[in-house]
């Protein structure tokens, strides 16, 4: 009795990679939006930290324009950042804005990419 090797056909082949890609499309996009959210959430969470530091640098005396001049350096100096570089970027890796506000005791931060997808939403 011979027995007969069975082989995987064409179509077999095909449908198999046709599934894989159908099921990889669906866990991509689904992860796209996972990722957006992520990333506001950093955003978010970056803004307030970097908001209170810098409050923070202002009731410790320093000027308001020194602290708006050079961030990075303020945060450095009081030691409270581990990365200051990180902290003054967004989640996707762009700079905030840092204005003072219009009674020059508080700050206005601000992320260009944040604002951009609260418009598309």
């Amino acid at each position: 009795m011979k027995r007969q090797k069975r082989v995987l056909t064409l179509l077999e082949i095909m449908i198999v990679i046709c599934l894989i890609t159908l099921i990889t499309g669906v866990i991509g996009y689904n992860m796209k939006g996972s990722l957006d959210k992520g990333k506001r959430f950093r955003t978010e969470q970056a803004m307030e930290q970097l908001h209170d530091m810098l409050l923070l640098a202002l009731s410790e005396g320093k000027k308001i324009d020194e602290i708006l001049r050079d961030p990075k350096t303020v945060l450095l100096d009081m030691g409270l950042a581990k990365n200051p570089d990180n902290l003054l970027k967004d989640g996707w890796n762009e700079p905030f804005q840092i204005k003072a506000s219009s009674s020059k005791k508080d700050f206005l931060i601000t992320s260009r990419n944040v604002q951009d997808k609260n418009l598309s939403e």
